[in-house]
């Protein structure tokens, strides 16, 4: 199949969607598909590249100044009807809402091309970095969430990542009129073992051995509350000696390295900032466990990437992370917040290796039922079948 991808946010910016769209793209080219994904271009101007086995089609865009390395496209409609006449796929993937993802459906719709639409984006996680329009937060949160919904039912196949993704926005095939189905965004199982880290790793960012390792991976980000999990760790040194791991880059790192000044145990953690994918799944290697403190997560690509790595859980109980941290089987779950309740949890876990090898290897049989394998073959199967219907 000839499959182009619409994509709004994408690598190297880092977050969920970005990550979930090159996993398919990648994924798909693996299988024999003939891929092309339009995204922002990083440098401004359009281009062209190639990522492996396939092609990125880049449009010209402007920097948005509120979010870690986004570039937004306030005008794509030529560049984007040029891109589909010339590639002429045989189905579409939007991965967002924006106006990349407008100008692609608004094209294939007028070519006749099936398709198939994906919601990554919780409205908080933009509203919680824009903190002018705090005020604003809970209309403007309505109104999106309202859009998002209108744009979507306007194709002709509607995933999410899970069912209590869409249970927040309250989709059903229904309401929408179009089938409407919980698509896990998988996850690559050859990248992710229980293993010992490299001593290459260990010795990068000076990461001490010999002691339990509480860790988080990801966006570090105001909607997702790392604050919380530094309160929490404060918690945890009062009952014994551990050190706290925080990997990624985002718009609250100079906060939480000041917050962990302040508290005084700036030097019980390790911020590593960016790193590349190979460090990536070596990191993941080194915690005892793995904490999720953000109420905002639509499935959690880290925390299954942690899992895949045979680590216990500690999250909040919010939105779809219960499917993934199934509290009392591999791991446990927490009040949003609520960091003396996390501080507990990463207690009874990091205190008893017994419960957290017994935690880690339940977490490996969750993460084995995201097998990307199996996602890829959910959509080549919906991709045939929109195709058929337009036929």
């Amino acid at each position: 199949m000839k499959i182009l991808i619409a994509s709004d946010l994408y690598w190297p910016t880092v977050n969920g969607v970005s990550m979930a769209a090159r996993t398919l793209a990648k994924g798909l080219a693996n299988r024999g598909h003939e891929v092309l994904v339009i995204a922002p271009s990083q440098i401004g101007k359009k281009y062209k590249e190639v990522d492996g086995n396939y092609v990125v089609a880049r449009t010209a865009s402007t920097v948005f100044p509120y979010y870690q390395n986004f570039r937004i496209c306030l005008y794509p409609n030529l560049e984007v009807k040029k891109i589909i006449k010339d590639f002429n796929p045989d189905v579409v993937h939007l991965m967002g809402f924006l106006m990349i993802s407008q100008a692609v459906m608004k094209y294939s719709q007028r070519y006749d091309i099936p398709i198939v639409s994906t919601n990554h984006a919780m409205p908080e996680n933009l509203m919680d970095n824009l903190k002018r329009l705090a005020p604003l937060s809970r209309p403007i949160n309505y109104v999106m969430k309202e859009y998002i919904v209108r744009f979507h039912k306007k194709t002709d196949y509607f995933t999410m990542p899970t069912q209590s993704a869409l249970d927040i926005f309250k989709l059903s095939t229904r309401k929408l009129k179009i089938p409407v189905e919980a698509v896990s965004n998988g996850i690559d199982l050859s990248r992710f073992s229980v293993g010992k880290p490299s001593k290459k790793v260990i010795d990068k960012f000076k990461i001490p051995t010999g002691k339990p390792i509480v860790s988080y991976i990801g966006r570090v980000d105001a909607e997702k509350h790392i604050s919380v999990l530094i309160n929490a760790f404060v918690r945890v040194l009062k009952n014994q000696d551990a050190h706290m791991l925080i990997v990624g880059k985002g718009t609250e790192t100079a906060n939480l390295q000041a917050q962990a000044r302040n508290l005084g145990i700036y030097d019980k953690m390790t911020f590593t900032g960016c790193v590349n994918d190979q460090e990536i799944a070596d990191l993941h290697k080194v915690g005892t466990v793995f904490c999720m403190a953000s109420p905002v997560e639509l499935q959690s690509i880290a925390m299954l990437e942690a899992m895949a790595s045979g680590k216990p859980i500690v999250s909040v109980d919010a939105g779809p992370l219960k499917e993934l941290c199934q509290d009392g089987r591999n791991g446990i779950l927490c009040e949003t917040d609520n960091d003396k309740e996390i501080a507990d949890a990463i207690i009874l876990i990091i205190s008893d290796p017994k419960l957290a090898e017994s935690m880690g290897n339940e977490s490996l049989k969750i993460a084995a039922t995201h097998d990307l394998q199996k996602t890829l073959e959910r959509y080549e199967q919906i991709y045939k079948k929109v195709i058929s219907s337009h036929i």
